[in-house]
C-alpha cells in the first residue's frame, strides 16, 4: 500500500529565468487553452442534463425522480470515495465488520467494477502518479492541447479499455484474503442489477404505473449512474490536469473546487496526493468534505476507528513554499 513517505517529493520547478519571456506568456496562453478545453469537456454535458430536467418536467420526471437520483447518487458516491478509496485503498481509518461489508455493498452500487479490481487499479496510480506506468495520466500523450485531448480522454474513459490489467494479487493481496470482501467483489454484477433495480422498484410502487418505474429508472437509474461515473472520472483527468497546488507532490494532482459537493470531497486532490493516508482531503476553511464527516460520525458512534485525521502541523510541513502559510498547532484537522 501506498504511504506518505511515497508521495511526499518537491514537484518540478518551472524555469524562473527572466531571459526567457516566452515561458510566460506561452505558459499562460497554453494554460488558458487548456481550462477551455476542460470546461467544454466537463460542463457541457452536464448543462445539457440540466436542461433536459425543465424540459421534459410533468411528463418525463417528476419530483421523486429527481430524489431517487440524488438519494442513489450519494449513496454510490460515498461508498467510492469513503469505502473503496478511503478505506480500502488508503486504510485512512479502520472500520467495525459491519461498516467494513457496508462499505463493500455501497461502493459497488456506485457501479464502478468490482472492488479488489478498483482497488489495485488505484494503489498502481499512486505508485506511479502522472508517470510511466500511471493506468490513467492525462499527460500520456504530452502536454499540447491535442495532445491533452487525447489524454483527457484516455484518463476520462480510455484507459479502462486497456488490455493490460493491474495485478491484482500484487496490488490488493489484503483483499483477497478475506473471504467476505473477495465473494462481495465477485459478485459485483449483483450489486450493480440491485443498484440499477432499487429506482424503478420505488417509483413503480409508489406511483403504482409502469411509467413512474420507467422514469425513475431513467433517472434514478441511468443519469444517476451516467453523472457519478464522469464526476468519478473527472477526479482522474480533470484533477490532475488543472486545480490550485497548494500541497507538495510529485504529480500534477490539483485541487478544483467546483467539483467539490458531487465529488463528496474527493476534488481536493493536491492534498490527497500529498498525504494519501488522511481521512480528509477538504482541510482548509471552506473546504466542502462530506465523506470526511460522515467518517467523523462513523467514529463518534464507535463503527470506525483509528481515523488518521491530520495536524495542522502535518499539513503546514506538505505546503509549497511559495504558497506561504505557517503552523497553527497540532490538533487533529476533523470534519468541518
Amino acid at each position: 500500500m501506498t504511504t506518505s513517505s511515497d508521495v511526499i517529493e518537491d514537484a518540478p520547478k518551472a524555469p524562473d529565468d527572466p531571459s526567457m519571456p516566452s515561458a510566460t506568456l506561452g505558459g499562460e496562453q497554453k494554460r488558458s487553452l487548456e481550462q477551455i478545453t476542460l470546461l467544454l469537456f466537463i460542463i457541457v454535458p452536464f448543462l445539457a442534463v440540466l436542461a433536459a430536467v425543465p424540459l421534459a418536467w410533468g411528463w418525463g420526471v417528476s419530483w421523486l425522480d429527481l430524489g431517487l437520483l440524488v438519494l442513489m447518487y450519494f449513496l454510490g458516491c460515498h461508498g467510492i470515495t469513503i469505502g473503496f478509496h478511503r478505506y480500502f485503498t488508503h486504510g485512512s481509518f479502520k472500520a467495525r465488520r459491519p461498516l467494513r461489508i457496508a462499505l463493500a455493498i455501497a461502493g459497488s452500487m456506485a457501479v464502478e467494477g468490482p472492488l479488489v479490481r478498483w482497488v489495485a487499479d488505484h494503489r498502481k496510480h499512486h505508485k506511479y502518479s502522472d508517470a510511466d506506468g500511471d493506468p490513467h495520466s492525462p499527460w500520456r500523450f504530452g502536454e499540447t492541447v491535442p495532445a491533452l485531448m487525447k489524454g483527457l480522454w484516455w484518463a476520462h474513459i480510455g484507459w479502462m479499455f486497456d488490455e493490460e490489467q493491474t495485478p491484482q494479487e500484487k496490488y490488493a493481496p489484503d483483499l483477497i484474503k478475506d473471504p467476505a470482501i473477495r465473494r462481495i467483489s465477485r459478485d459485483f454484477i449483483f450489486w450493480a442489477m440491485f443498484s440499477l433495480a432499487i429506482p424503478p422498484l420505488v417509483g413503480g410502487l409508489v406511483t403504482m404505473s409502469w411509467w413512474g418505474a420507467f422514469t425513475a429508472f431513467f433517472w434514478g437509474s441511468l443519469v444517476r449512474v451516467c453523472l457519478l461515473h464522469h464526476v468519478t472520472w473527472s477526479i482522474n483527468s480533470i484533477c490532475h490536469a488543472v486545480g490550485k497546488r497548494p500541497f507538495r507532490s510529485r504529480d500534477r494532482s490539483g485541487n478544483v473546487w467546483w467539483l467539490a459537493v458531487l465529488s463528496c470531497g474527493e476534488s481536493w486532490h493536491n492534498l490527497h496526493h500529498a498525504d494519501p493516508t488522511s481521512a480528509r482531503h477538504g482541510v482548509e476553511r471552506g473546504q466542502i468534505d462530506s465523506s470526511a464527516r460522515l467518517i467523523r460520525w462513523f467514529e463518534m458512534f464507535g463503527w470506525a476507528y483509528d481515523v488518521r485525521w491530520p495536524s495542522r502541523s502535518r499539513i503546514d510541513s506538505r505546503r509549497n513554499t511559495d504558497e506561504g502559510g505557517s503552523p497553527r498547532g497540532k490538533e487533529p484537522v476533523k470534519a468541518a
